[in-house]
């Protein structure tokens, strides 16, 4: 997951790839920024920001403060319009707290069907938990839900080792999203699976979905091989 024929150095691509409501340019002037608190520290390796300092997040709101507050300013009243929709204030506007459940996760690939991997509670599958075919094209789709608040910069990160080496590292921003009934989809750009003699073997890998507060939605660590040919039976 990640690899691409042509590139097997680590890559990172911050830029989002769903919708994502544009903030007004004076957000650090109206408080709408997030807070960090310890509880929600993930430790990971993006703790930090590019340049190595610790991203300095403001005050956090529920969605009833939030939408209650600075209603004379007209762009931001849109911004919240356009991100907030159709929120049941009732039923979330008081937690602070998003919350973020992955519901499912699947390869696509023009030459199969698709492969849904089962979602493992622990964030450790037994086993190998999926096999690639060497040279192939393919995509990862992600689904989920979000509820209680707006989770902001939701961001999937990928790191995978042959052989106790790192080979590939991947981060991809998805969005910011507000809570509501229906889940989203997000699917990944295609990527190239390497061939030859020493692509092919055992890996192993760790994935996380994290958002801006560093919070850990989903850790998964994993096994996968890649081989010559798709695995004919794979995980329903």
């Amino acid at each position: 997951m990640g690899f691409d024929d042509n590139d097997n150095d680590a890559k990172q691509d911050d830029s989002p790839k769903l919708s994502d409501p544009k903030k007004p340019e004076d957000d650090a002037s109206s408080g709408l920024t997030r807070k960090m608190s310890e509880t929600s520290i993930c430790a990971t390796e993006e703790e930090d920001d590019e340049e190595g300092r610790k991203i300095e997040l403001g005050p956090q709101y529920t969605l009833k403060e939030l939408n209650e507050k600075d209603k004379d300013d007209e762009s931001l009243r849109r911004w919240k319009e356009q991100l907030l929709g159709d929120v049941d204030f009732e039923a979330v506007g008081e937690t602070l707290e998003p919350d973020v459940k992955i519901v499912s996760l699947a390869i696509k690939s023009a030459e199969r069907p698709d492969i849904v991997l089962p979602v493992p509670e622990c964030g450790n599958p037994k086993g190998l938990w999926f096999t690639l075919k060497e040279g192939s094209r393919y995509s990862l789709l992600f689904t989920f839900q979000v509820s209680n608040n707006i989770v902001s910069g939701l961001k999937y990160t990928n790191t995978v080792w042959k052989t106790g080496v790192k080979v590939d590292s991947t981060k991809e921003m998805i969005g910011t999203f507000s809570p509501q009934p229906e889940p989203y989809d997000h699917e990944m750009q295609e990527e190239t699976t390497p061939s030859g003699i020493f692509a092919r073997g055992s890996y192993s890998a760790r994935s996380r979905f994290v958002d801006d507060d560093n919070k850990c939605y989903l850790e998964i660590n994993y096994t996968f091989d890649i081989r010559k040919d798709w695995k004919e039976e794979q995980p329903a």
